[in-house]
């Protein structure tokens, strides 16, 4: 989309879309010609091979490596959960995060199985964000500095990053942000979310259609959709993917709201969610329908739905047995194992 200067707040996020860096061929190249000596069928390791091939991509490394990789779940509370739309009550969120510090989360175990580093950011749980069916969830001012502080966590030196969510309410405002970011019709964009049942999906689906009508005439920008209908794991979110790109550390996207956080960047321009993998696909519908739109393929299919970055930490192991795999395995060479004929 055109960037233009007004002064405001989103001024900033707009200009950094200039600065996108690109893929290192290069590196690349050396990755695909080490696969082709390894001791293996051409091709026999599938799209662990393209995982390799694209950290080396985005890392600009000719031998990629994980040795500080984080799994980051931002949590953020929204003025839309009053109207009864997830099976939880809000107090839920501030319980999640303390589960997570007392290392009682899935995804606690997951990064302990794989060795990654976690990080929990919260994000004002006390001020949930304005009822997206009655005021703008956010000022830009608000969403402009909540994307600069979801950029913070690139910092430390880590070298993959995964992103994740929770917050009561946010497959609300993620399928609020998809329906108007890609159309349809509101149903389209709703599924349970945390287990609502069948009158409780229909109720999400005319306060996301309400929301969305109510911004008529103001979401052909993507960011104003994000700070119209959005919450503020969802801003941070989206600046963590961004930060990512700038400063070269690949990413890994988690479920369906994760996904609403990418797809306001790919509204903006396709290509900056070049350096991203999707980690899942979820059970909820608008899950599907946003990867398909985006042309995503997701690494795992495993009929989860739940976010907190359970997804992502999985889909961050699979990609680091791939990276350890390329760098240690031995060549036809080394092996004394015969070349195909």
């Amino acid at each position: 989309m055109p960037h233009t200067s007004t002064g405001l707040p989103f001024d900033d996020i707009r200009n950094l879309f200039s600065e996108l860096l690109g893929p290192d061929a290069a590196a690349v190249k050396v990755v695909r010609e080490r696969e082709a000596q390894l001791a293996k069928p051409a091709g026999g390791l599938g799209r662990l091979e393209d995982i390799v091939a694209w950290l080396a991509a985005w890392q600009g490394a000719q031998q990629p490596k994980i040795t500080r990789p984080l799994v980051a779940i931002f949590a953020g509370n929204h003025g839309v959960a009053d109207q009864r739309v997830s099976a939880f009550p809000q107090e839920v969120t501030h319980q999640t995060v303390a589960n997570f510090a007392a290392g009682g989360a899935a995804v606690n175990q997951i990064c302990i199985a794989h060795d990654l580093g976690l990080k929990v950011f919260e994000l004002a749980l006390e001020y949930p964000t304005n009822d997206i069916t009655r005021d703008a969830a956010m000022d830009e001012k608000t969403c402009a500095a909540t994307m600069a502080y979801g950029m913070e966590a690139v910092a430390g030196g880590i070298d993959l990053l995964a992103v994740g969510d929770v917050g009561i309410a946010s497959t609300t405002v993620a399928s609020a942000i998809l329906h108007a970011l890609f159309g349809g019709a509101a149903g389209d964009w709703v599924g349970p979310g945390s287990g609502v049942d069948a009158q409780g999906v229909g109720r999400k689906a005319e306060l996301v259609a309400a929301a969305v009508a109510r911004n008529e005439g103001a979401l052909s920008d993507p960011l104003e959709v994000l700070r119209r209908l959005g919450g503020r794991e969802i801003a941070a979110m989206a600046g963590a993917i961004l930060a990512g790109r700038l400063q070269r550390v690949p990413v890994i996207i988690d479920g369906f709201v994760a996904t609403a956080a990418a797809a306001v960047l790919h509204a903006m321009d396709p290509s900056s969610l070049d350096h991203c993998l999707f980690a899942h696909v979820t059970s909820e519908p608008g899950h599907v329908r946003a990867l398909e739109i985006m042309g995503k393929k997701p690494l795992l299919d495993l009929g989860l739905h739940m976010g907190e970055g359970v997804g992502a930490a999985l889909a961050m192991g699979l990609v680091k047995a791939a990276a350890q795999a390329h760098e240690g395995m031995a060549t036809f060479e080394m092996a004394g194992v015969s070349k195909p004929r």
